[in-house]
């Protein structure tokens, strides 16, 4: 189960743009021609399902809990004037971490309630794209926001939905997204409002010791890291970050 967990992400993506999840072998031949219409389709669904598969890693940095994290961290770190302190590709490996131990529960559900029926030839296509959607549209209805779900509903002229499921996933999506980016600026903010105080206080003790040519900065970055340390930073920031997606 482990092992499959992305590959069932990945294989539910391509579901839900209707492509069958079971493929079959695919033979190039470079010298041929199509010459029938039943051929030249076939080739282009090949093509747009890999163009689809290419992009499901962005796609679904979209649909789950990464795009916060990222955003927080990026705003902990210009806060500390840390400029490239912890290096990007550490932050963007916290953040995939993190984002697999809160998706975790979701690829239990998709793989319990879709992949394992599927397998055992137990319901059809659509009946696996149903139970594999569910467990993911369920976790975004619960993150967005009921301001920004009913402006994309608007927007997409879609008819007042009575119940969730008549909410189609191509609304959903960006009405999370907008959700997500929305809480990740107030926690920055709450992040970088101590910080930014640090900052003023030594400015203020600068101009009045009459060291005006000297950066504020770099008096108070140890003073900024300091203050990280002894609150426990790390700590207190990821804990309070997994529970935002849980309360």
């Amino acid at each position: 189960m482990k092992k499959i967990l992305f590959s069932l992400l990945a294989i539910l993506l391509c579901s839900q743009f209707g492509f069958a999840v079971d493929f079959p072998p695919v033979s190039i031949n470079v010298g041929g021609e199509g010459t029938k219409p039943g051929q030249v389709a076939d080739t282009v669904e090949i093509l747009f399902m890999l163009t689809v598969i290419v992009l499901s890693p962005s796609i679904l940095i979209l649909m789950t809990s990464f795009t916060r994290i990222i955003i927080v961290l990026g705003f902990l770190r210009r806060a500390l004037g840390l400029q490239t302190m912890p290096p990007d590709q550490v932050l963007v490996g916290i953040t995939l971490f993190i984002s697999l131990f809160i998706m975790w529960p979701v690829g239990e559900r998709i793989y319990e309630e879709a992949w394992i029926p599927y397998k055992n030839n137990e319901g059809t296509d659509e009946d696996f794209r149903a139970r594999a959607l569910t467990p993911i549209r369920r976790f975004m209805f619960d993150q967005t926001r009921k301001a920004d779900l009913q402006t994309m509903i608007d927007l997409a002229n879609v008819e007042s939905p009575e119940v969730e499921a008549d909410i189609p996933t191509h609304v959903l999506i960006p009405a999370f997204v907008t959700s997500e980016l929305t809480r990740a600026f107030k926690i920055g903010f709450l992040i970088y409002l101590p910080f930014f105080l640090v900052d003023m206080v030594v400015a203020a003790v600068l101009m009045s010791m009459g060291m005006m040519m000297l950066p504020p900065v770099m008096i108070s970055l140890p003073f900024k890291v300091l203050l990280f340390i002894l609150v426990d930073g790390w700590n207190l920031l990821i804990n309070n970050l997994i529970l935002s997606f849980y309360s």
